[in-house]
């Protein structure tokens, strides 16, 4: 499926009423921040600190192009062990850690635009890592100070792909609430959602995963219309989102999957090995059904922001897309620099494509993550 969220006239498709003579306003991504927890790893010390001999499992780790990853690690026993989480401390850990993150990327992000929590009006959060009622968003409300009055909405359980899920719906609010602020946080505590075992299942989950928040601000300018109120202030600079498109790939529907292990007495992440190549095979369709739709060719995307899926993920869904090294460099830096932060990755990258100042006005840009489903999801921004 794909949904256009712009104005006619940009090449993307037509998404209003010709009959009532007025173009949506365009949401824009304002502002973003990072955050992390406070310790990061490389992977020899998370395999010596959870005293891994099994050659087989250190060559997972050592092998991942992953050098540190931000962890909260167990609390030691006497003897200096780490000790093993009960689902329940582990349920703790999350909200503990997501709200920490989440808050410190949230203010960030509202800082980076000159606003502040008072300013908020919607708050979507997404997380897989842990569950609890109310959610996340609630809290987040509560413990910043957000007006209790905003708009809140929590995407729970889609996995990596989620933070384009809900940008999706962050972006179609803020174009019916010209004006008005809203912020998307992907928040994921990766520490509190582990299984130790002694099964190559479990050391590909335990290799790749790390703890990272990321937070954007989103603001849509007010419609083309002699009616619009002439008070809806201009959103601030930064990309247009034009629009998205979606894949779910059915038959790998179980290929990634947090459930419950029975043994372990823990929800359990697991990962297919025919992962990368299902989404590699794939990735072309969305990609193309998602500039085809903006009448644009895959060699007119200047920017390419790609989910830190892992390492043999980023090599299929560049050599299917035919995109170079170059182009997902900030894909493979975080995924060395901080591992698979789930929902929140692309953002990341994208944090540190602004970062290098290299983005020109009038440059395309194609976020894409991918996750249990197993889904591709895509979004198009121009600057």
């Amino acid at each position: 499926m794909t949904i256009a969220l712009t104005a006619p006239g940009t090449g993307v498709l037509d998404a209003v009423d010709p009959g009532r003579g007025k173009s949506p306003g365009a949401a824009r991504i304002a502002g973003v921040a990072t955050a992390t927890t406070e310790h990061s790893y490389t992977q020899r010390e998370v395999l010596d600190l959870f005293a891994i001999t099994d050659p087989k499992v250190r060559s997972v780790f050592l092998n991942s192009a992953i050098e540190r990853r931000f962890l909260t690690l167990p609390p030691r026993a006497a003897d200096g062990a780490l000790c093993s989480e009960a689902q329940g401390e582990l349920l703790a850990k999350h909200k503990r850690l997501a709200l920490d993150m989440g808050g410190r990327a949230v203010r960030a992000a509202l800082d980076n635009v000159g606003l502040d929590v008072t300013d908020v009006d919607y708050v979507c959060c997404t997380t897989t890592t842990g569950f609890l009622t109310p959610g996340l968003s609630a809290h987040l409300i509560r413990d910043l100070g957000i007006p209790t009055k905003t708009s809140r909405v929590d995407v729970v359980g889609m996995g990596c792909n989620a933070g384009v899920n809900a940008l999706n719906a962050t972006a179609s609010w803020a174009i019916a609430n010209p004006g008005k602020v809203a912020v998307m946080l992907c928040t994921e505590a990766c520490s509190a959602a582990y299984v130790i075992d002694d099964t190559l299942r479990t050391a590909v989950v335990n290799s790749l995963f790390g703890d990272g928040a990321a937070a954007i601000v989103l603001m849509a300018d007010a419609p083309e219309t002699a009616y619009a109120p002439a008070d809806v202030p201009a959103a601030p600079g930064g990309p247009r989102i034009l629009g998205f498109s979606s894949h779910l790939i059915t038959d790998a529907i179980g290929a990634m999957r947090y459930d419950w292990d029975d043994e372990q007495g823990k929800f359990s992440f697991y990962l297919d090995p025919q992962v990368p190549y299902v989404v590699g095979a794939n990735a072309e369709q969305v990609v193309d059904r998602l500039l085809n739709g903006a009448g644009l060719r895959r060699s007119e995307i200047s920017h390419w922001l790609v989910h830190s899926g892992g390492k043999k993920v980023i090599d299929a869904v560049r050599v299917n897309l035919g995109l170079t090294r170059h182009d997902v460099r900030h894909t493979t830096g975080v995924l060395r620099d901080y591992g698979n932060l789930s929902s929140g990755s692309f953002l990341f990258s994208y944090e540190r494509l602004l970062r290098e100042g290299v983005v020109q006005a009038g440059d395309y840009g194609v976020l894409m993550a991918m996750g249990p489903g197993s889904t591709i999801e895509t979004a198009l921004v121009q600057w």
